[in-house]
């Protein structure tokens, strides 16, 4: 299969522009052209998964972390990202890998988190706003259903857990093509008057090409007009972690035990118990200590989260437990995702899990 098929499948779910800017996310050694046979699945690429790879043999790495996140002017071996680079060369290993843009979609990192968690109701907890474009064209009539189910399938017309939105409207066109046209309807050099449909919809601008040239394809006339406006409504599925439910209420305790049994990991750190039950949860996968706030305000009972700085614990104020399990701790389960995605797509296509721990910390 071609590693171009791969990446698209993986882009299609989660978009590279959603990344963060200082992010590195997508193909980091390869050719997108070449034939790939088996994948290995992991977190981060080390020495020791660029030689499990060999040992399995699988042409691709698919990682959460990228290997390569800032300038590299000279690769000697010196450094752990630079080692990894030429022993895949060496090896004609391609390393792919998304990150930021896994974590900030709906369906990524954080989902799978409160999966493992049994949280219910789970959504966004810092949407982002600016996301969003609203498409207006106009249609003859009699075209205005052909021209909607385009560009609806193209991805337009998604509002929550609704699709197929739009707002139509009927009214009178007008125009006159010059003498160098070939109108659909009327006469060329007279003025003509045509029954339209005005058609309304909105669409995530990360899809607008795609969504423009469905319209353009659909559309009979020659010209098409449209508009697009930006629009700065929030974008309930792109944003910064996640809340949900518990099913039922439990006490602080037992609740940190279960963060313990379902990460498997040894210790976390947390504020002081405030003697409450937990109900609603936040997470973020990685590190998210600037979402402590969002996580306050939005009336959560507990934050989980990785990589929360000594002082960042006296933020709450009693007003929420803040726990840090680990960043390696709540994105283990980031493997499980790029699996499920690329088995259910691809079913043919050769997967395997990492079996390498890649964590780099270490608890005596």
């Amino acid at each position: 299969m071609k590693l171009s098929k791969i990446i698209s499948v993986i882009e299609s779910f989660a978009p590279l522009a959603y990344q963060e800017n200082y992010d590195n996310a997508g193909l980091i050694i390869g050719d997108s052209s070449r034939e790939i046979n088996k994948a290995l699945i992991t977190i981060d690429v080390t020495e020791e998964v660029i030689d499990e790879a060999v040992n399995v043999g699988a042409e691709l790495i698919i990682s959460h972390h990228p290997v390569i996140f800032n300038e590299i002017k000279k690769i000697t071996g010196d450094t752990y990202p630079e080692r990894i680079i030429i022993k895949a060369v060496k090896k004609e290993l391609a390393i792919y890998s998304a990150h930021t843009n896994l974590d900030n979609i709906k369906e990524g990192v954080n989902l799978k988190i409160c999966e493992k968690l049994g949280l219910c109701n789970p959504r966004i907890l810092c949407p982002v706003k600016g996301e969003l474009r609203k498409l207006v064209t106009f249609v003859p009539a009699d075209h205005a259903d052909n021209v909607r189910s385009a560009i609806f399938k193209a991805g337009a017309g998604q509002i929550g857990e609704y699709d197929q939105c739009s707002y139509n409207l009927e009214g009178m066109g007008t125009f006159k093509g010059s003498e160098g046209t070939n109108p659909y309807t009327g006469e060329k050099g007279k003025l003509h008057f045509e029954k339209e449909t005005r058609i309304e919809t909105i669409f995530p601008k990360v899809i607008q090409t795609k969504v423009i040239s469905a319209l353009l394809e659909a559309h009979p006339y020659e010209e098409v007009a449209y508009d697009i406006y930006p629009l700065e409504n929030y974008y309930d599925k792109v944003g910064k972690g996640m809340i949900g439910e518990l099913e039922k209420e439990i006490d602080e305790s037992t609740f940190l035990k279960k963060i313990k049994s379902v990460f498997k990991t040894k210790v976390i750190k947390h504020t002081k118990l405030i003697n409450k039950n937990i109900k609603k949860v936040a997470v973020c996968g990685g590190s998210g200590s600037n979402l402590i706030k969002s996580a306050v305000k939005a009336g959560a009972d507990i934050f989980i989260t990785g990589d929360i700085k000594y002082h960042q614990f006296f933020e709450t104020s009693g007003k929420i437990i803040i726990t840090d399990i680990g960043h390696y701790e709540n994105e283990q389960f980031t493997k499980e995702i790029f699996y499920e995605l690329l088995k259910k797509k691809l079913p043919k296509f050769a997967l395997r899990l990492s079996e390498v721990k890649t964590n780099p910390i270490n608890y005596f």
